[in-house]
Formats: structure tokens, C-alpha cells, sequence
């Protein structure tokens, strides 16, 4: 299979990559923005990946991947990508551009995008895109997380569109909602605020990429009839 995956050189999409291109019948295009040495390493390691330099920010290199992906007869997409952070300030004290800056540089690349991977695979009758969210959007949203939440949300809505619109031609679209992770984007949380959950973790332990990534894999071969599907990876913590 041809699967393109966003931001795919480093923490969790890294893994993904890794995971995907394990599968020796896939070839795995993945982008990276900043993490080019990262990228080169999953190229040389394994033969069935293509790195591509796309920045979120850049709206030339958006439209470069874009004319790439109608040549790549591409199988799956996965999006992955998200350029901002993780926890900055409480809503209140948040300038208001900062959500509009944001949503242009995390949520319009992913539009764009999919688009241009629905419309080629339209035209195959057939595929699958698979978007990674927050277990965050079920439960209680940690303090300073309104920009990312509030982007997970809208992008969680749009995916369900996707579904609904294209089963028809045998295109499925599911999500995957992981808690709380060691990743480059969770990198700068306090280590209290990381042993207090593990602490209050039905499992005494957190999430791992490699988790995650078994979970994208799962999806990439998943049959039809599962489709507007969110895997929540918490352990079930959202019952509570």
C-alpha cells in the first residue's frame, strides 16, 4: 500500500513510520519540517520511505505536497502533524489571534490535504484516512490546553464528515484519541503534573508511541465496515 503520513520523522509520527514501513508490501511517504537529520535516518534504515519537506507555515510547501500526493496513487493518509504546542496559557490570558494563527497553520494544511487525497481516492474507489485526536476531547482538558483542544475538536468533526461522505466509495475515515504521552509535543510538562497521573492511572503507567502506532497499524488493514470509528487509547478512564 501507498500511505502518506504527517509529520512522520519524529515521536509519535516516527514511530508510525517505523511501524508502516515494517510491512514490507508498503511504500511509506512521511513529511518532516525541522527534523531533517531524524528523516534521513528512517530513510536509510528503511528502504520503503520517502521523506518530504513540508512546513505547515510555508503555503508553497503545502501546495509542493499537494501536487506530490496526485502522482503517489496513494492507499491511506494518516494525519498527524500539529505544529503548535501543547499547553500554553489559560483561555483567559490566551490573545485571541493566537487561535486564528494557529487554526491557519494546523488545521488549514490538514484541510488542504485531505482534500486533494479524497478527490484521488474518489477516483480508485477505494482507501482509508486515519487522523490522530486526544483522548483529551472525552475527559477533563488540562489547564492551558484551550488552542490544541479546541483545534482536536474541530479537526474530530471534520473526520466525521469524511466518513459520512465517502463510504459510498469505499473510503473509510477513523480516528485514534491517545492520552498522555513522552513525545516532543508533551516534552515541557512538569514532571509533578506527569508522576500525579501515572499515580491516578488505573495502569501505573503511561502510553507508548509504540502503542499508538500498533493502533494506526490495526487501521490500515481494518475492513470497510469499520468506519467514523474513534479508538480512545486511556485504559477506559472516560467512564469514570
Amino acid at each position: 500500500m501507498n500511505i502518506l503520513i504527517t509529520g512522520g520523522a519524529s515521536g509519535l509520527g516516527a514511530c508510525i513510520t517505523r511501524t508502516l514501513a515494517k510491512v514490507g508490501n508498503n511504500t511509506v511517504y512521511f513529511t518532516y519540517s525541522s527534523s531533517q537529520e531524524k528523516a534521513k535516518g528512517i530513510e536509510a534504515e528503511f528502504k520503503n520511505t520517502v521523506a518530504i519537506w513540508c512546513d505547515f507555515s510555508i503555503p508553497e510547501s503545502v501546495q509542493a505536497l499537494k501536487q506530490s500526493i496526485i502522482k503517489w496513487d496513494l492507499d491511506i493518509l494518516i494525519n498527524n502533524a500539529f505544529s503548535g504546542k501543547f499547553l500554553q496559557s489559560h483561555f483567559h490570558k490566551t490573545d485571541s489571534q493566537d487561535f486564528l494563527t494557529n487554526f491557519k497553520y494546523d488545521l488549514l494544511p490538514v484541510i488542504e490535504i485531505t482534500q486533494e487525497v479524497i478527490n484521488s481516492l474518489r477516483k480508485k474507489k477505494k482507501g482509508k484516512i486515519i487522523t490522530i485526536l486526544t483522548s483529551a476531547l472525552l475527559s477533563t482538558p488540562p489547564i492551558g490546553s484551550s488552542i490544541y483542544v479546541a483545534n482536536k475538536a474541530y479537526l474530530q468533526k471534520l473526520t466525521q464528515v469524511w466518513a459520512t461522505e465517502n463510504i459510498k466509495f469505499n473510503i473509510t475515515s477513523n480516528t485514534v484519541s491517545p492520552s498522555f504521552m513522552f513525545t516532543n509535543l508533551t516534552a515541557g510538562t512538569d514532571d509533578r503534573v506527569i508522576e500525579q497521573i501515572v499515580t491516578n492511572h488505573p495502569l501505573k503507567k503511561l502510553l507508548t508511541v509504540e502503542e499508538v502506532a500498533d493502533t494506526v497499524l490495526f487501521l490500515t488493514t481494518a475492513p470497510t465496515h469499520i468506519n467514523g470509528v474513534d479508538i480512545v487509547l486511556n485504559a477506559g478512564t472516560n467512564f469514570k
